[in-house]
């Protein structure tokens, strides 16, 4: 990653159009005299993985913000002011120590949301520290399902499906491949376990066999034991829920002549592995990540800007479009409630998820709020539509394959309910 400062505020490069701030209580929850007040200026936080296992995470995190940012400030801004945006590291879960340093310095700015974190158990560590705060938290990629019930107070969102889903998907595809003796492989943690009961169960209701389900400890480096049992256990197939873990638990398998084109990954390790010794081994392979098949345009955009601001290419775009459509429902909600306070845009953010006119960008959506009109914003990851608990119930999961270079293409989008 290039260097670049992690608090640098980005307000978009264009010029505003001035506009009077309007309250908007025809369209909004609640009226914005019951909220507590906001200064006036949307102030936005990424709790972003800049290092750590899932750093690979961070350049289309960031392209997503940045991207909905610029749009959102090119169309006149959130009650007429510029939308700021500031960037901390969250690390992982190997460095507990640096998420919440990350929220306390957010927090002291006077955010009135906070972007991330990327990992599920990373959020673990600052959701109450936000929460508690009446500060809006909302994720592009947390998928443990514990999460939907979680104590904050209305206060947490998501735009990524519950693993419910993304498990669902992934035993079901590994059962039609016609395997039958199922190995997993998988992160003990909250997003690790998460994933692989609801897959193991799955698989078994199939009707295929789990033959091993071993469990390791993030940030693990030697897998020969794990790998020599699971190839023991006689496992024609292996799903692989990890982090970047995944480095050094495929060259194990491939050690052992492990079929790599029966390896099967998911979102938090389904990466572009073309400059890996091994890119050739993984050919066939499958794996499954949130959303659909993004759209080629915005992921130009966003490349475009991301090589702008960062002087780098983007190459990875997992959570791109949930990261943009994210921020992009902050502001709404905020525009919507006439107020940028937390507590006003925790209040609005189901509304402008769910029913009224559909908008698929700011812009759209800026103009029927000030028409007086109620919202239901579509983005580029899907219908979104947060229920009570902040999840989106209509979500979408797509199913890759990797070709011989070490990247993947979309091979189908399995749309499906992800909080059952």
């Amino acid at each position: 990653m290039s260097a670049f400062s992690t608090s640098r505020k980005y307000s978009g490069a264009v010029a505003l159009v001035a506009a009077a701030a309007l309250a908007l209580s025809g369209c909004a929850s609640t009226p914005a005299s019951e909220y507590a007040a906001g200064d006036g200026v949307l102030k936005l936080g990424g709790v972003i993985p800049l290092t750590g296992a899932l750093s690979f995470l961070s350049p289309p995190e960031i392209a997503g913000a940045e991207l909905a940012v610029a749009d959102i400030n090119a169309a006149g801004g959130v009650l007429g002011k510029p939308v700021e945006w500031s960037v901390e590291d969250s690390s992982d879960g190997d460095h507990p120590e640096i998420a919440p340093a990350s929220a306390t310095k957010l927090l002291s700015e006077g955010v009135d949301a906070v972007v991330g974190a990327a990992a599920s158990g990373v959020t673990r560590l600052i959701i109450d520290q936000i929460t508690k705060n009446k500060t809006v938290q909302i994720s592009m990629s947390n998928t443990a399902p514990d999460l939907t019930d979680w104590k904050d107070g209305g206060y947490y969102f998501r735009t990524a499906p519950s693993d419910l889903l993304q498990g669902a998907i992934v035993g079901n595809q590994i059962v039609a491949d016609g395997n039958e003796n199922v190995a997993i492989i998988y992160q003990q943690t909250a997003y690790g376990e998460g994933l692989e009961a609801k897959a193991k169960a799955v698989i078994e209701a199939a009707g295929a066999t789990v033959v091993s389900s071993l469990p390791f400890p993030e940030a693990e480096t030697n897998f020969d034991t794990i790998v020599d049992q699971t190839i023991a256990a006689g496992a024609d197939s292996v799903l692989v829920v990890s982090y970047d873990e995944i480095k050094k638990i495929v060259p194990a398998l491939q050690k052992k002549n492990f079929d790599g084109s029966k390896i099967y990954f998911v979102d938090g390790n389904l990466a572009n592995f073309s400059d890996q010794s091994w890119k050739g081994y993984i050919e066939g392979a499958k794996g499954t990540l949130p959303g659909g098949d993004t759209d080629a345009a915005f992921k130009q955009r966003a490349a475009d800007l991301y090589q702008t601001n960062h002087g780098e290419e983007l190459t990875e775009f997992a959570y791109l479009a949930e990261t943009y459509d994210a921020v992009v429902l902050l502001a709404l909600a905020a525009q919507q409630a006439g107020n940028d306070s937390g507590e006003a845009i925790a209040a609005n953010m189901q509304s402008v998820s769910t029913g009224g006119e559909k908008v698929t960008d700011f812009a759209a959506g800026l103009a029927a709020l000030e028409a007086g009109k109620d919202i239901d914003y579509d983005g580029f990851s899907g219908p979104i539509e947060f229920d009570d608990n902040g999840d989106p119930t209509g979500a979408s999961i797509g199913i890759h394959q990797y070709g011989k270079e070490g990247t993947y293409t979309l091979l189908e989008v399995v749309a499906g309910n992800s909080v059952k």
